[in-house]
């Protein structure tokens, strides 16, 4: 049933360009269903619009109602750094700047990465995280605590040595030894790599049994586990669904 509506024009052969677009379909799907989902958790005054106010009441009304419960413990260094970083991305993706978020800001501001207006503090948020020292820029060292930890005096995997030679190469543009905003954000968005697009041609390469460039049914059906996995059935759960909803 999915792969009759991915093949839009219903020629019975899915091919990149329609995968891609399917893709990027249920991806817009996914974030709006979520922001959906938690809709009403917010929107206490059931005006279909969330103030600053109501979200900061809802999620850290208990926090601001108890701060000397929470003054020595590590949930209120959580808190300290969370509010302030939760408002000023709610500002970001307030466009009219009156502090009230419509359904479409609000989806900005829970999915920036998904809008040309919040990559800036998409950068921003993936610099603070990462740059341990807070001089405003992440070295080698920084960069790989990210994805490893090390144990006591215990050797480094090949993989990361190889993610060392990335950082190198390929993120450190300027060879300073540290990346800068402008580096991370060719890291995390680069202008020329489309999500959708490399997960369609990888299905397709993966899929394609007598190598015409387009899949059958019986193609993607043989390969089933390869698209289970995958962003095309929201790795796996719109198999479950009824696909009116789809």
């Amino acid at each position: 049933k999915i792969v009759d509506r991915i093949d839009s024009n219903r020629d019975g052969f899915v091919t990149t360009e329609e995968l891609k677009t399917w893709i990027k379909r249920v991806q817009k799907r996914y974030i709006y269903d979520n922001v959906a989902k938690v809709w009403k958790d917010y929107d206490r005054d059931k005006d279909d619009k969330i103030s600053w106010e109501e979200y900061k009441q809802a999620t850290y009304g208990y926090y601001l109602g108890n701060p000397t419960e929470f003054h020595d413990t590590s949930d209120h260094q959580t808190f300290k750094k969370m509010l302030p970083r939760d408002e000023r991305r709610f500002k970001a993706a307030d466009l009219n700047g009156d502090l009230t978020a419509t359904r479409e800001e609000f989806t900005a501001f829970l999915h920036p990465e998904e809008f040309e207006h919040m990559k800036e503090i998409v950068v921003l948020e993936t610099l603070e995280d990462i740059d341990k020292n807070g001089d405003g820029f992440v070295d080698q060292d920084e960069y790989i605590a990210d994805m490893f930890s090390h144990e006591e005096n215990g050797p480094e995997p090949d993989w990361v040595l190889s993610e060392r030679e990335q950082f190198n190469e390929f993120r450190d543009l300027n060879k300073d030894g540290k990346l800068d905003k402008d580096e991370i954000r060719h890291w995390i968005l680069p202008q020329d790599y489309d999500h959708a697009q490399a997960e369609a041609r990888h299905l397709v390469y993966e899929s394609d049994k007598n190598k015409d460039e387009k899949l059958t049914k019986e193609e993607i059906l043989e390969n089933w586990n390869m698209f289970v996995g995958s962003q095309a059935t929201n790795y796996g759960e719109d198999l479950t669904k009824n696909h009116d909803e789809l």
